[in-house]
């Protein structure tokens, strides 16, 4: 087995419930992560850029081909750092048929403003799960982050006999309990705050107010392994509550969407600092999915008949959101944003990590 830069040999992953467990997740210095974002934000360059300053990146292997992703991971691992890579595990949840022809119908007429035709028939897939697995039982990362459920608990036993330290997003104690129960090495606790979409193992669950600190302490009340926190970090003193709070480290994913290094669009970029954009809200409107973005005219037109259908919503949206985005449509565009995008700072991702690391 290849030597992983930044991970040990690994402990015993199977351990006895109700054993603490205080083993590091984060092989870095500093303790803030770069919350892997699908879809662009996420670059080998924001990767280096944090990575340079001690803090901890993922890349995202959510939509991603396989061999993108074996590029990415390459020249990641080339600088000598640890690092880690999310997965999206393979959504089971079956599509109304009927309702999904009715959204789709509903939808039409954003589409023929770019000349588009939408799919009345549902498409899914598993985002090829198993050539990515495949990919990080072959050529191991340091840390695996697991988002919208668990894979089998010999999926997570795989990555951990080849070195890996595995990682389960949770939004809910029930969540928090089925990945100890799995055999995880540790949780990423998600709080709703958080921009883009939620981790909720269910993507018909709409996840209930509360702050992310609070939810660290009720998942640390209920389960032995140690937590890293995500969601509605807007700044050093967000940062401070979630560490007092029982987390090793914090993850940041909005504060980062505006820095030179990180591939969100322009006009994403933007939206982020116009003032007509004053409001997140979660939506399935765009992928059948919970998530928290920018209110725009697309949510406030969709917003009550969007339904839980994932990926198929996704896919079904997916070349209007692309067409919107080359356009610089942030009326029809998808602008995933945690309630802290009013703190996004532009300029170099490095100077956000300082910022916000602990003195």
């Amino acid at each position: 087995m290849e030597t992983i830069a930044g991970n040990d040999v690994h402990e015993d992953h199977r351990r006895e419930r109700g054993t603490a467990v205080t083993a590091k997740l984060l092989d870095s210095p500093v303790p803030i992560a770069a919350a892997p974002m699908a879809g662009g934000p996420t670059t080998v360059a924001l990767a280096a850029a944090v990575a340079s300053v001690g803090a901890f990146p993922f890349l995202a292997g959510g939509y991603r081909t396989p061999h993108a992703l074996a590029s990415e991971i390459n020249r990641v691992r080339d600088l000598g750092v640890p690092f880690g890579v999310n997965l999206f595990v393979p959504c089971r949840h079956k599509v109304d048929k009927e309702a999904f022809a009715a959204y789709a119908t509903e939808l039409e007429p954003e589409a023929e403003v770019y000349d588009l035709h939408l799919d009345h028939s549902p498409i899914t897939d598993d985002d090829r799960w198993d050539e990515k697995f495949a990919l990080l039982t072959t050529r191991p990362v340091p840390v695996v982050s697991l988002t919208f459920g668990l894979p089998s608990p010999s999926d997570i036993t795989t990555l951990q006999d080849v070195g890996t330290r595995v990682l389960a997003t949770v939004t809910t104690v029930a969540e928090a309990s089925r990945a100890e129960e799995a055999g995880v090495d540790g949780l990423v606790v998600q709080g709703p705050d958080a921009g883009g979409h939620s981790a909720t193992f269910d993507p018909a669950h709409t996840p209930e107010p509360i702050g992310t600190a609070d939810l660290v302490r009720r998942v640390r009340k209920h389960a032995d392994l140690p937590v890293i926190a995500a969601g509605g970090v807007d700044g050093p003193d967000a940062v401070h509550r979630l560490l007092s709070a029982g987390a090793q480290a914090v993850a940041v994913g909005t504060l980062l969407l505006r820095t030179d290094e990180a591939g969100t669009s322009a006009a994403h970029k933007g939206a982020l600092a116009d003032p007509q954009y004053d409001d997140t809200v979660i939506t399935r409107a765009f992928t059948g999915r919970p998530a928290r973005a920018l209110r725009n005219g697309f949510i406030d037109r969709h917003q009550d008949t969007g339904l839980t259908g994932y990926p198929a919503v996704h896919h079904l949206t997916r070349a209007l959101r692309k067409a919107a985005t080359e356009a610089g449509d942030t009326d029809r565009m998808h602008l995933w944003a945690g309630t802290g995008y009013r703190d996004a700072p532009t300029g170099p991702a490095a100077d956000v990590i300082r910022w916000l690391s602990p003195s």
